[in-house]
Parts: C-alpha cells; structure tokens; sequence
C-alpha cells in the first residue's frame, strides 16, 4: 500500500500525516514532531486512517496479518507438542534400553511365502502379521519379544517338498533402536550391518529342523499357522556358528564370524560353551 501524504488521527498526538513507511515502521507527521511507529500495529488500536478506501484496505492487511500470527502461533504449538511426543518416546525408549532383561527365547523364525524370499533378504524386513481374532482384529502383531539382542531368521519351504525340508534363506539383527513393545506397524526392520543372505548351496545344507523343536510337540516337525515363531537364543547362535563354518570365501567367512561374536555378545553366550544343535531332524 502506498500511503505518503495520508491524513491519520492519533489517539494521543493528533492529527497528522504519513510521510514514510516500510514493511516494518511507518513515520507520521504531527504538528510538532515526527513520529515512528510498528507497521501495520499501530493501526489495530491508536491510529485511523481519514480516507475510508484507504482504511479498509488496512483493515485487510491487518486481518491477513492476524491470520498469519494465528497460523504460525498454531504451527508452532503443533511443533512444540510434536517435539514434546518425541521427548516421551525417547523417554520411554531409553526406559526400555535401561531395564530391558534378556528373555531366553527372544529369536524369531519367520515364514517366508514365495513372493516374500526375495523381497525379505533385499528389502531387510518382514512383517509380523496380523492378529486373526479378539477387540484388536487386523492390527499389526506387536513381535513384543524382539530387542536389540535379536535376530530374525528367515524360512521357506521349496513347492512340493515337505515340512522337514524347511531351509533357511538368512538371517539378521533387528535394527539396532529397535524395541518389539514398541512396534507398532508389525514391521521388524534390520540392523546396519548384521545381515546375512544365504547361496542357494548354502540354503540347502541349513535345515531349519535341525536346530528346532516345539516344546509342546518336540518329536513332530508343524508349523501350523501363524508367520512366525520365537525361538531359543542357544539356537540361533547355533544357527550362525554353522554358517561361519559353511563359508569358504574368507570374506564372507569374516562378515558372518563379527555377525557371530556380536550376537553371542547380546545375548550373554559363551561361544565356546555352545552345544551341538539338537532339533527334531537330529533324533530321527
């Protein structure tokens, strides 16, 4: 707006006009002095413009500014309380790391179907499923287990072969922030660094039923339903220790033995103390 030369009325100084302005200040001359005010603030309350049109279009300037003040007023109040739940969740994050207790199953083996093989060991996650039943149907399984000491492993089964031949196509460490209680999409993604994929030869010598056995049916190789299963800590290193030894290139050989000394170091087992695996295929 160009307001040079507009008569104004000043709640306390008088009448006058404008003889400068910008975006921020505006200068008006009174009888005696001139004056510098905040622009366009001084017009909400202490000065009125004589020229109507021109009162009105200050009118809107003044209720286009209020709306801005409002919407970033609000803006950063909705930033405050978002920061505010990323604070809680950090809080309660750190609550979890600090008295987290290492469970003696805290492994998951995953079913993979066969549009899942591919994607699981290139994307790094899998999704826990949903719940079938209950107030809390269609949600997301929370893998309430899972903790930074962790490792998913993932399973198929060949079209046609049957459930003994369970292979194992990889393995990894959940991510390395990751807490089961708190996962709320069901998605279990992987750690940085520790991941395995298995050849298509090594996946055939890594039989899932040789390191597991159901407690309830431990002569019996079912999995019945479900996407996944939590398994002994024991076994997984098993698991990896078999893999180690499966590798003949040194530098895979070297990435699955880190892969190996990190999860017994989670996990508060002692390698030279692990004993041979003994799942179902091993007592038939």
């Amino acid at each position: 707006m160009n307001l040079i030369n507009e008569k104004v009325t000043h709640n306390r100084f008088g009448t006058g006009s404008i003889v400068k302005h910008n975006d921020s200040i505006i200068e008006i001359h009174f009888a005696s002095e001139n004056k510098k005010f905040v622009f366009p603030d001084v017009f909400e309350k202490h000065l009125k413009l004589h020229d109507q049109s021109a009162a009105d279009s200050m009118e809107k300037v003044i209720q286009k500014i209020e709306m801005e003040r409002k919407e970033e007023e609000w803006r950063k109040e909705e930033e405050k309380k978002l920061q505010l739940k990323k604070q809680q969740l950090r809080l309660e994050h750190e609550k979890h790391m600090k008295n987290h207790k290492l469970h003696p199953q805290s492994q998951m083996a995953f079913w993979c179907d066969p549009e899942e093989q591919d994607i699981s060991c290139s994307g790094w996650k899998v999704f826990s499923g949903v719940i079938k039943s209950g107030n809390n149907k269609g949600k997301p399984n929370k893998p309430i287990r899972l903790h930074q000491n962790s490792a998913c492993l993932l399973t198929a089964i060949d079209s046609g072969k049957p459930e003994k031949d369970r292979r194992i196509l990889g393995v990894y460490m959940v991510n390395e922030n990751f807490i089961g209680k708190l996962c709320e999409d069901g998605y279990i993604p992987a750690h940085s660094e520790y991941r395995l994929q298995l050849t298509e030869q090594e996946s055939d010598k890594m039989l899932f039923w040789k390191y597991y056995s159901n407690e309830r049916t431990p002569h019996k190789m079912t999995w019945n339903s479900g996407k996944y299963r939590y398994f002994d800590n024991v076994w997984l290193a098993q698991i990896l220790l078999d893999i180690v030894t499966l590798r003949s290139d040194p530098r895979e050989r070297e990435l699955a033995q880190r892969f190996f000394e990190y999860f017994c170091k989670m996990n508060q087992i002692c390698d030279q103390e692990i004993p041979k695996p003994n799942g179902v295929l091993m007592s038939i």
